[in-house]
């Protein structure tokens, strides 16, 4: 795949449930900005996918915000669950999960009855489902996210929260940490995965940074009942190599700047894997 050439590199949106239509406004979004500051000279191709033979188009891809448990339930029985833990685990392609698509990341996530839930994995992380509360308690805040730029060199987003899921323990890397994860009650885990060469290795062993985080003492959360937990800040967005993560929606809102980072980020990992396999070749 070549980022500066004739061919555009392909991002896919899974489309199986939830807001897949307001990331592919904001990707378009996002390349017409990218276009204007002319920037890689990229060419893109956004689709929406439905099914592995659209997945294996894909250079990236998006996993948005929903309801988890529908999207997992449509994937496997679209015969699209074990592609895309391939997609995301095996080839390491960059992959961004919204709220729901955290959930999906996660490599365990509690709150959950056994058999209920089935995860992608990807993210070394414990997520806690529906951390804020019920739909009611659904809120927007405007929060500096200093990987969008230096510390207040940017201007706020707007964070949207709806039944969203927090970080709730970033796990190790250790054999056995999912049969561990899985004792807990309320807890499935992932599948294992064997990453499929050297390059998508060294994603799978990168550490796991904390890209945002909220304030538990934030206005916004001051009425809400439901969010009674330890700590002063819950973390709401992590990048673990090829894979990023975020608590909120940026999909619902006309600001496509989190979009803009993210391409950015695809086409590092796009020419890293054009790199790896000439050098590769020439050995």
């Amino acid at each position: 795949m070549t980022v500066s050439g004739a061919d555009a590199t392909t991002v896919g949106v899974l489309a199986l449930q939830g807001a897949f239509s307001e990331h592919i406004q904001l990707l378009r979004l996002a390349a017409e900005s990218l276009k204007t500051r002319n920037a890689h000279g990229s060419k893109w191709s956004f689709i929406e996918v439905r099914t592995p033979a659209e997945l294996g188009r894909c250079d990236a891809l998006i996993l948005p915000g929903g309801e988890s448990t529908a999207i997992s339930l449509v994937a496997a029985r679209s015969g699209l669950l074990e592609p895309l833990r391939d997609f995301v685990k095996v080839l390491r392609k960059p992959t961004w999960g919204t709220c729901a698509g955290l959930i999906l990341l996660a490599e365990a996530a509690n709150r959950t009855k056994k058999g209920g839930q089935d995860l992608i994995g990807g993210l070394d992380v414990r997520v806690n489902r529906n951390h804020f509360g019920r739909q009611t308690e659904s809120f927007q805040a405007n929060l500096a996210l200093p990987f969008l730029g230096e510390p207040g060199g940017e201007q706020p987003f707007r964070c949207v929260f709806i039944r969203a899921p927090v970080v709730e323990k970033i796990l190790p890397h250790q054999a056995g940490i999912q049969a561990e994860e899985a004792s807990s009650d309320d807890t499935v885990v992932a599948p294992s995965k064997t990453p499929f060469d050297e390059l998508a290795k060294e994603e799978l062993n990168a550490d796991v940074e904390v890209m945002a985080k909220i304030s538990t003492r934030s206005p916004a959360l001051r009425d809400n009942e439901d969010h009674d937990h330890p700590g002063t800040e819950d973390i709401i967005a992590v990048r673990q190599g090829n894979v990023f993560g975020t608590s909120f929606h940026p999909e619902l809102t006309e600001d496509p700047r989190i979009h803009v980072w993210w391409l950015e980020e695809v086409v590092k990992a796009v020419l890293r894997r054009q790199q790896f396999e000439l050098a590769d070749r020439s050995i």
